[in-house]
């Protein structure tokens, strides 16, 4: 059974943009995902921690944002996000981590 993507935008206190993604990302709906960084400017922290799947059309679109972006994401993406490489584009953070300031 496919888990529908919701996005959920946000903000910070201190400005930094925040997109929290839940459910599985793939060629159906990696359009909305595109759209939605698209559409936010600067730097963006994206919480994959409720992603449970992540196919190569949602990490081309992360990829094509990847120097402004900081992912969290959960044990089960990790992997993923090393072995595409994109963890050495972006950076990636566990899900227990406190996030530093945003970068400029």
């Amino acid at each position: 059974m496919t888990i529908p993507l919701t996005l959920t935008p946000g903000q910070d206190p201190d400005g930094t943009q925040r997109l929290a993604v839940a459910g599985e990302i793939d060629m159906s709906n990696a359009d909305a995902l595109a759209h939605a960084l698209e559409t936010t400017a600067g730097p963006l922290v994206v919480d994959l921690t409720a992603v449970e799947y992540l196919d190569s059309a949602g990490l081309s679109v992360l990829f094509a944002h990847a120097d402004r972006l900081e992912l969290i994401a959960a044990p089960l993406l990790t992997p993923i996000l090393t072995v595409s490489g994109l963890a050495d584009l972006a950076t990636v953070h566990g899900p227990d981590a406190t996030l530093p300031p945003s970068r400029p």
